[in-house]
């Protein structure tokens, strides 16, 4: 399996294909569709946003309450669709890669691949092995969305698959 360290270089983002499975190292973060809007009004409204868009990658989660001895909970990935209204705009303004889980609309995938950017998706009904494969997590904004927050995250050997490639080739189009 290929290792990648993130942020996503452009090399490794034009050398990955759909289908190939990969293991992810590094920093993320995690935001879900009621980030989403919020960082969409944000934009609309001109205020500053609370993180750097460019070049990052984003896992579609929302991690539960960690246990006793652990940093995080089960943080499995949620249905991807969700962010498809907002995934476009992110892309333009340089956001490379997301994981999540599902197919996604063709307007995704064609930004995807005009703006040369990268879906993974990842292992769903695994939270709790996921949980393993993550070193560091800190909530960056919107605290009052509890899980729905946006959270630095450092990835460790994280799995995922690629779902829609920098080509706009879809795995589930096969």
């Amino acid at each position: 399996m290929k290792k990648i360290e993130l942020p996503l270089k452009e090399e490794d983002i034009l050398n990955l294909k759909v289908g190939e499975w990969v293991e992810l190292n590094g920093p993320c973060y995690s935001a879900r569709d009621s980030a989403h809007r919020r960082i969409c009004e944000a934009l609309e409204k001109g205020e500053k946003l609370p993180i750097d868009l460019k070049g990052i990658t984003i896992y579609y989660m929302g991690p539960s309450p960690a246990p006793p001895g652990r940093i995080i909970g089960s943080c499995g990935p949620t249905t991807s669709k969700r962010m498809d209204p907002f995934t476009p705009k992110l892309l333009s303004l340089g956001v490379k890669g997301f994981i999540g889980k599902g197919k996604r609309n063709i307007e995704v995938r064609d930004a995807i691949k005009n703006f040369k950017g990268i879906y993974f998706v990842t292992i769903g009904g695994a939270g709790a092995y996921l949980s393993e494969k993550i070193k560091k997590i800190e909530l960056v904004a919107y605290e009052d969305l509890g899980p729905e927050a946006i959270y630095y995250l450092e990835l460790f050997h994280f799995p995922v698959m690629v779902a829609i490639d920098s080509y706009g080739r879809d795995f589930f189009d096969k």
